[in-house]
């Protein structure tokens, strides 16, 4: 059975974007070389992404041209050859076709989809955006969440999860720390379900 595992830059009050459309490309960010070499590494080992339309539309942006930018760092360019070669699933009700190694699905029954997924996948999943994790979560499909906290507290902003008021209990599995006071917190969902 494979894992779904939700990974994000969140503050530490958990907002993922503190102005709408800011594509996570806020000022309290604090991505270092290190940081990013760590979300390569962990980007690299994953067996599929799933990501929600509005945060594919962001990666597709960007992220298949990164590695023709001969400015751009070397890490920057390696991350974009990783996510472009990366097998992809976009869940959209209002796209029927992605480029760069994706496939599409959407309907009434994309949960039901996605668990038949999970349970035929050896691995880990990424999986990229709030609407879609917090879909995931209700269902009792997240398994692991992957969050780099950053020093700061918007106040305000997008949540990690979209309208979820359910406790979530969660077991640390590791931490690691960064320059600028950034930190890595790796966590299984308790309550999530077996295949």
């Amino acid at each position: 059975m494979g894992r779904f595992v939700y990974a994000m830059n969140v503050s530490l009050d958990l907002r993922i974007e503190q102005v709408a459309g800011d594509d996570g490309a806020g000022e309290w960010l604090h991505i270092s070389e290190g940081l990013h070499r760590e979300f390569n590494a962990r980007t690299a080992e994953l067996v599929l992404i799933v990501h929600g339309r509005v945060y594919y539309e962001i990666m597709e942006e960007y992220w298949p041209r990164a590695d023709e930018d001969a400015s751009a760092p070397d890490f920057i360019r390696e991350y974009g050859r990783i996510w472009t070669a990366k097998p992809k699933l976009l869940v959209s009700n209002t796209r029927d076709r992605a480029d760069h190694n994706t496939r599409v699905i959407g309907g009434d029954d994309v949960i039901a989809q996605l668990a038949a997924l999970r349970a035929e996948t050896d691995g880990t999943i990424g999986v990229g955006g709030a609407t879609l994790a917090t879909q995931l979560l209700r269902a009792g499909l997240l398994d692991e969440l992957l969050l780099a906290t950053h020093p700061s507290i918007l106040g305000f902003g997008r949540p990690l999860f979209d309208d979820y008021e359910v406790p979530i209990d969660l077991d640390l599995l590791d931490q690691r720390s960064f320059e600028h006071g950034v930190t890595m917190n790796h966590y299984a969902i308790r309550n999530a379900v077996e295949a």
